[in-house]
Protein backbone atom coordinates (compact mmCIF):
# COMPACT_ATOMS: atom_id res chain seq x y z
CA UNK A 1 0.00 0.00 0.00
CA UNK A 2 1.01 3.59 -0.50
CA UNK A 3 1.12 5.96 2.44
CA UNK A 4 -2.11 7.72 1.33
CA UNK A 5 -4.02 4.41 1.09
CA UNK A 6 -2.86 3.45 4.59
CA UNK A 7 -4.07 6.75 6.02
CA UNK A 8 -7.52 6.38 4.39
CA UNK A 9 -7.84 2.78 5.65
CA UNK A 10 -7.00 3.83 9.20
CA UNK A 11 -9.53 6.66 9.08
CA UNK A 12 -12.30 4.39 7.81
CA UNK A 13 -11.50 1.76 10.45
CA UNK A 14 -11.61 4.39 13.19
CA UNK A 15 -15.00 5.65 12.03
CA UNK A 16 -16.37 2.10 11.94
CA UNK A 17 -15.13 1.41 15.48
CA UNK A 18 -16.73 4.62 16.77
CA UNK A 19 -20.05 3.65 15.10
CA UNK A 20 -19.98 0.27 16.82
CA UNK A 21 -19.12 1.79 20.21
CA UNK A 22 -21.90 4.39 19.93
CA UNK A 23 -24.48 1.74 18.92
CA UNK A 24 -25.10 2.97 15.42
CA UNK A 25 -26.55 0.65 12.81
CA UNK A 26 -23.77 -0.14 10.38
CA UNK A 27 -25.60 -2.84 8.43
CA UNK A 28 -27.17 -2.23 5.10
CA UNK A 29 -30.54 -3.71 6.18
CA UNK A 30 -33.38 -1.22 6.68
CA UNK A 31 -34.04 -0.20 10.27
CA UNK A 32 -37.66 -1.35 10.19
CA UNK A 33 -36.58 -4.98 9.78
CA UNK A 34 -34.86 -4.90 13.18
CA UNK A 35 -37.78 -3.52 15.17
CA UNK A 36 -39.65 -6.04 17.39
CA UNK A 37 -43.02 -7.22 16.17
CA UNK A 38 -45.80 -5.95 18.48
CA UNK A 39 -47.82 -8.60 20.30
CA UNK A 40 -51.53 -8.49 19.49
CA UNK A 41 -53.57 -9.54 22.53
CA UNK A 42 -56.88 -11.25 21.86
CA UNK A 43 -59.67 -9.51 23.84
CA UNK A 44 -61.25 -12.92 24.50
CA UNK A 45 -58.08 -14.06 26.23
CA UNK A 46 -58.09 -10.92 28.37
CA UNK A 47 -61.72 -11.61 29.28
CA UNK A 48 -60.89 -15.20 30.27
CA UNK A 49 -57.95 -14.00 32.38
CA UNK A 50 -60.14 -11.45 34.18
CA UNK A 51 -62.81 -14.11 34.69
CA UNK A 52 -60.21 -16.46 36.15
CA UNK A 53 -59.06 -13.77 38.57
CA UNK A 54 -62.62 -13.09 39.78
CA UNK A 55 -63.25 -16.81 40.02
CA UNK A 56 -60.20 -17.42 42.18
CA UNK A 57 -60.94 -14.52 44.54
CA UNK A 58 -64.61 -15.41 45.01
CA UNK A 59 -63.99 -19.09 45.72
CA UNK A 60 -61.02 -18.27 47.97
CA UNK A 61 -63.49 -16.35 50.16
CA UNK A 62 -65.65 -19.48 50.42
CA UNK A 63 -62.65 -21.61 51.44
CA UNK A 64 -61.63 -19.06 54.08
CA UNK A 65 -65.14 -18.91 55.54
CA UNK A 66 -65.41 -22.68 55.80
CA UNK A 67 -61.90 -23.05 57.22
CA UNK A 68 -62.32 -20.43 59.96
CA UNK A 69 -65.93 -21.14 61.02
CA UNK A 70 -66.14 -23.91 63.66
CA UNK A 71 -69.72 -24.89 62.88
CA UNK A 72 -69.01 -25.59 59.18
CA UNK A 73 -67.60 -29.09 59.63
CA UNK A 74 -70.45 -31.23 58.30
CA UNK A 75 -69.76 -33.45 55.24
CA UNK A 76 -71.66 -31.16 52.90
CA UNK A 77 -69.46 -28.20 53.87
CA UNK A 78 -66.39 -30.31 53.14
CA UNK A 79 -67.78 -30.96 49.66
CA UNK A 80 -68.56 -27.27 49.17
CA UNK A 81 -65.00 -26.42 50.21
CA UNK A 82 -63.64 -28.97 47.76
CA UNK A 83 -65.77 -27.46 45.00
CA UNK A 84 -64.46 -23.99 45.83
CA UNK A 85 -60.86 -25.27 45.82
CA UNK A 86 -61.38 -26.81 42.37
CA UNK A 87 -62.75 -23.51 41.07
CA UNK A 88 -59.79 -21.62 42.56
CA UNK A 89 -57.46 -23.94 40.64
CA UNK A 90 -59.52 -23.34 37.49
CA UNK A 91 -59.10 -19.59 37.88
CA UNK A 92 -55.36 -19.93 38.42
CA UNK A 93 -55.21 -22.19 35.37
CA UNK A 94 -56.83 -19.48 33.23
CA UNK A 95 -54.31 -16.92 34.47
CA UNK A 96 -51.45 -19.33 33.76
CA UNK A 97 -52.85 -20.03 30.30
CA UNK A 98 -52.80 -16.29 29.53
CA UNK A 99 -49.17 -16.06 30.68
CA UNK A 100 -48.21 -19.09 28.61
CA UNK A 101 -49.92 -17.71 25.51
CA UNK A 102 -48.33 -14.25 25.54
CA UNK A 103 -45.22 -14.40 27.74
CA UNK A 104 -43.78 -17.93 28.05
CA UNK A 105 -43.29 -19.84 24.81
CA UNK A 106 -42.76 -23.39 26.04
CA UNK A 107 -44.48 -26.56 24.91
CA UNK A 108 -44.08 -28.27 28.29
CA UNK A 109 -45.54 -25.31 30.20
CA UNK A 110 -48.43 -25.27 27.73
CA UNK A 111 -49.13 -28.92 28.52
CA UNK A 112 -48.96 -28.19 32.27
CA UNK A 113 -51.42 -25.33 31.85
CA UNK A 114 -53.84 -27.52 29.88
CA UNK A 115 -53.49 -30.31 32.45
CA UNK A 116 -54.25 -27.91 35.32
CA UNK A 117 -57.39 -26.66 33.58
CA UNK A 118 -58.62 -30.19 32.85
CA UNK A 119 -57.93 -31.28 36.44
CA UNK A 120 -59.68 -28.26 37.93
CA UNK A 121 -62.81 -28.31 35.78
CA UNK A 122 -63.11 -32.11 36.05
CA UNK A 123 -62.90 -31.82 39.83
CA UNK A 124 -65.50 -29.04 39.77
CA UNK A 125 -68.01 -31.17 37.85
CA UNK A 126 -67.31 -34.24 39.99
CA UNK A 127 -67.76 -32.19 43.17
CA UNK A 128 -71.18 -31.09 41.95
CA UNK A 129 -72.00 -34.77 41.42
CA UNK A 130 -70.78 -35.56 44.95
CA UNK A 131 -72.92 -32.77 46.42
CA UNK A 132 -75.92 -34.17 44.57
CA UNK A 133 -75.22 -37.65 45.95
CA UNK A 134 -74.89 -36.17 49.45
CA UNK A 135 -78.26 -34.46 49.13
CA UNK A 136 -79.85 -37.66 47.93
CA UNK A 137 -78.40 -39.69 50.81
CA UNK A 138 -79.52 -37.09 53.36
CA UNK A 139 -83.11 -37.72 52.28
CA UNK A 140 -82.95 -41.42 51.43
CA UNK A 141 -81.06 -42.37 54.62
CA UNK A 142 -82.15 -39.53 56.86
CA UNK A 143 -81.96 -41.59 60.08
CA UNK A 144 -78.34 -42.66 59.58
CA UNK A 145 -77.04 -39.62 57.70
CA UNK A 146 -75.50 -37.85 60.71
CA UNK A 147 -73.09 -40.65 61.60
CA UNK A 148 -69.37 -41.30 61.36
CA UNK A 149 -70.07 -43.55 58.40
CA UNK A 150 -71.22 -40.59 56.33
CA UNK A 151 -68.05 -38.66 57.16
CA UNK A 152 -65.88 -41.60 56.09
CA UNK A 153 -67.84 -42.00 52.87
CA UNK A 154 -67.44 -38.28 52.13
CA UNK A 155 -63.66 -38.31 52.49
CA UNK A 156 -63.30 -41.48 50.43
CA UNK A 157 -65.42 -39.86 47.72
CA UNK A 158 -63.22 -36.76 47.78
CA UNK A 159 -60.06 -38.81 47.39
CA UNK A 160 -61.49 -40.75 44.45
CA UNK A 161 -62.71 -37.56 42.75
CA UNK A 162 -59.34 -35.84 42.95
CA UNK A 163 -57.47 -38.96 41.84
CA UNK A 164 -59.71 -39.24 38.77
CA UNK A 165 -59.40 -35.53 38.02
CA UNK A 166 -55.62 -35.61 38.35
CA UNK A 167 -55.44 -38.65 36.07
CA UNK A 168 -57.51 -36.86 33.42
CA UNK A 169 -55.36 -33.75 33.72
CA UNK A 170 -52.14 -35.72 33.30
CA UNK A 171 -53.17 -37.16 29.92
CA UNK A 172 -51.87 -34.20 27.84
CA UNK A 173 -48.49 -34.36 29.60
CA UNK A 174 -48.32 -38.13 29.10
CA UNK A 175 -48.76 -37.87 25.35
CA UNK A 176 -52.44 -37.22 24.64
CA UNK A 177 -51.71 -33.92 22.93
CA UNK A 178 -51.42 -32.49 19.44
CA UNK A 179 -48.17 -30.52 19.65
CA UNK A 180 -46.49 -32.79 17.12
CA UNK A 181 -49.49 -33.19 14.81
CA UNK A 182 -51.65 -30.07 14.53
CA UNK A 183 -54.24 -31.92 12.46
CA UNK A 184 -55.31 -33.93 15.52
CA UNK A 185 -55.99 -30.84 17.67
CA UNK A 186 -59.40 -30.29 19.19
CA UNK A 187 -60.99 -26.88 19.71
CA UNK A 188 -58.83 -26.50 22.83
CA UNK A 189 -55.18 -26.79 21.84
CA UNK A 190 -53.05 -28.75 22.87
CA UNK A 191 -55.77 -31.29 23.73
CA UNK A 192 -56.30 -33.75 20.88
CA UNK A 193 -59.66 -34.79 19.48
CA UNK A 194 -59.83 -38.17 21.23
CA UNK A 195 -59.12 -36.66 24.62
CA UNK A 196 -61.66 -33.87 24.11
CA UNK A 197 -64.30 -36.36 22.94
CA UNK A 198 -63.70 -38.59 25.97
CA UNK A 199 -64.06 -35.61 28.33
CA UNK A 200 -67.25 -34.45 26.58
CA UNK A 201 -68.88 -37.90 26.73
CA UNK A 202 -67.87 -38.27 30.39
CA UNK A 203 -69.48 -34.93 31.19
CA UNK A 204 -72.72 -35.87 29.44
CA UNK A 205 -72.86 -39.11 31.45
CA UNK A 206 -72.25 -37.20 34.69
CA UNK A 207 -74.99 -34.74 33.80
CA UNK A 208 -77.41 -37.60 33.12
CA UNK A 209 -76.55 -39.09 36.53
CA UNK A 210 -77.05 -35.74 38.27
CA UNK A 211 -80.40 -35.32 36.51
CA UNK A 212 -81.51 -38.79 37.63
CA UNK A 213 -80.47 -38.11 41.23
CA UNK A 214 -82.37 -34.82 41.35
CA UNK A 215 -85.46 -36.52 39.96
CA UNK A 216 -85.21 -39.04 42.79
CA UNK A 217 -84.77 -36.19 45.27
CA UNK A 218 -87.96 -34.57 43.97
CA UNK A 219 -89.85 -37.87 44.30
CA UNK A 220 -88.68 -38.33 47.89
CA UNK A 221 -89.56 -34.73 48.77
CA UNK A 222 -93.07 -35.06 47.33
CA UNK A 223 -93.51 -38.39 49.12
CA UNK A 224 -92.57 -36.81 52.43
CA UNK A 225 -94.96 -33.94 51.77
CA UNK A 226 -97.79 -36.38 51.02
CA UNK A 227 -97.08 -38.33 54.20
CA UNK A 228 -97.24 -35.13 56.24
CA UNK A 229 -100.48 -34.19 54.50
CA UNK A 230 -102.03 -37.57 55.29
CA UNK A 231 -101.02 -37.35 58.95
CA UNK A 232 -102.45 -33.87 59.29
CA UNK A 233 -105.36 -34.52 56.89
CA UNK A 234 -104.29 -31.58 54.79
CA UNK A 235 -101.16 -29.94 53.45
CA UNK A 236 -100.38 -26.70 55.19
CA UNK A 237 -99.30 -23.64 53.29
CA UNK A 238 -95.78 -23.80 54.74
CA UNK A 239 -95.19 -27.36 53.54
CA UNK A 240 -96.63 -26.60 50.12
CA UNK A 241 -94.48 -23.50 49.71
CA UNK A 242 -91.33 -25.27 50.93
CA UNK A 243 -91.86 -28.11 48.45
CA UNK A 244 -92.42 -25.65 45.61
CA UNK A 245 -89.32 -23.71 46.65
CA UNK A 246 -87.26 -26.91 46.68
CA UNK A 247 -88.38 -27.87 43.17
CA UNK A 248 -87.65 -24.35 41.97
CA UNK A 249 -84.15 -24.53 43.47
CA UNK A 250 -83.43 -27.87 41.80
CA UNK A 251 -84.67 -26.54 38.48
CA UNK A 252 -82.37 -23.52 38.80
CA UNK A 253 -79.37 -25.73 39.62
CA UNK A 254 -79.95 -28.13 36.74
CA UNK A 255 -80.86 -25.39 34.27
CA UNK A 256 -77.74 -23.37 35.07
CA UNK A 257 -75.51 -26.43 34.89
CA UNK A 258 -76.96 -27.53 31.55
CA UNK A 259 -76.90 -24.06 30.00
CA UNK A 260 -73.26 -23.50 30.93
CA UNK A 261 -71.71 -26.87 30.13
CA UNK A 262 -73.74 -28.70 27.47
CA UNK A 263 -72.94 -26.27 24.60
CA UNK A 264 -69.18 -26.74 25.12
CA UNK A 265 -69.52 -30.52 25.46
CA UNK A 266 -71.57 -30.87 22.28
CA UNK A 267 -69.37 -28.44 20.35
CA UNK A 268 -66.25 -30.41 21.37
CA UNK A 269 -67.70 -33.51 19.73
CA UNK A 270 -68.38 -31.95 16.34
CA UNK A 271 -65.75 -29.20 15.90
CA UNK A 272 -61.97 -29.01 15.52
CA UNK A 273 -59.29 -26.40 14.86
CA UNK A 274 -60.66 -25.65 11.37
CA UNK A 275 -63.81 -24.07 12.81
CA UNK A 276 -63.74 -20.35 13.67
CA UNK A 277 -62.15 -19.73 17.05
CA UNK A 278 -64.91 -17.30 18.01
CA UNK A 279 -67.26 -20.25 18.45
CA UNK A 280 -64.82 -21.89 20.87
CA UNK A 281 -64.65 -18.78 23.03
CA UNK A 282 -68.44 -18.35 22.88
CA UNK A 283 -69.07 -21.90 24.15
CA UNK A 284 -66.18 -22.01 26.64
CA UNK A 285 -66.99 -18.74 28.41
CA UNK A 286 -70.35 -19.91 29.88
CA UNK A 287 -68.72 -23.11 31.16
CA UNK A 288 -65.98 -21.05 32.80
CA UNK A 289 -68.50 -18.62 34.29
CA UNK A 290 -70.26 -21.56 35.94
CA UNK A 291 -67.40 -21.62 38.45
CA UNK A 292 -68.34 -18.05 39.38
CA UNK A 293 -71.98 -19.07 39.82
CA UNK A 294 -71.14 -22.11 42.00
CA UNK A 295 -70.53 -20.13 45.22
CA UNK A 296 -73.84 -18.33 44.77
CA UNK A 297 -75.71 -21.63 44.40
CA UNK A 298 -73.92 -23.91 46.87
CA UNK A 299 -72.29 -21.58 49.43
CA UNK A 300 -73.84 -18.15 49.81
CA UNK A 301 -77.39 -19.54 50.05
CA UNK A 302 -76.49 -21.30 53.29
CA UNK A 303 -77.47 -19.26 56.40
CA UNK A 304 -74.33 -20.06 58.37
CA UNK A 305 -71.93 -19.31 55.52
CA UNK A 306 -73.81 -16.09 54.84
CA UNK A 307 -73.65 -15.14 58.54
CA UNK A 308 -69.91 -15.85 58.57
CA UNK A 309 -69.49 -13.61 55.55
CA UNK A 310 -71.34 -10.76 57.25
CA UNK A 311 -69.21 -11.09 60.36
CA UNK A 312 -66.01 -11.14 58.31
CA UNK A 313 -67.08 -8.05 56.36
CA UNK A 314 -68.47 -5.73 59.00
CA UNK A 315 -68.39 -7.48 62.41
CA UNK A 316 -71.95 -6.27 62.88
CA UNK A 317 -73.47 -9.51 64.14
CA UNK A 318 -72.75 -11.54 67.30
CA UNK A 319 -70.93 -14.82 66.93
CA UNK A 320 -73.84 -17.21 67.58
CA UNK A 321 -73.35 -20.36 65.63
CA UNK A 322 -75.30 -23.44 66.45
CA UNK A 323 -73.26 -26.60 66.52
CA UNK A 324 -75.98 -28.89 65.26
CA UNK A 325 -75.11 -30.65 61.95
CA UNK A 326 -76.79 -29.23 58.90
CA UNK A 327 -78.51 -31.20 56.19
CA UNK A 328 -78.05 -30.51 52.49
CA UNK A 329 -81.57 -29.09 52.44
CA UNK A 330 -80.10 -26.07 54.25
CA UNK A 331 -77.66 -25.48 51.42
Amino acid sequence: FTSDMKVNLLQNTSLLNWDVLEGRNTSSAPSWELEPVPIIVNPWDVLLCVTGTLMSCENAVVIALIAYTPSLRAPMFVLIGSLAFADVLAGLGLILNFIVTYIIDSGFVTLLSAGLLITAFSASVLNILAITVDRYLSLYTALTYHTERTVTFTYITLILMWVISTALGSLPVLGWNCLEDESTCSICRPVNKNNAAALAVSFLLIFALILQLYLQICKIAFRHAQQIAVQRQFMTTSHSSSTTKGVSTLTTILGTFAFCWIPLAMYSLVADTRTPVIYTYATALPAICHSIINPMIYAFRNPEILRSLRIACCWCMPYRFTMRPRTPSDV
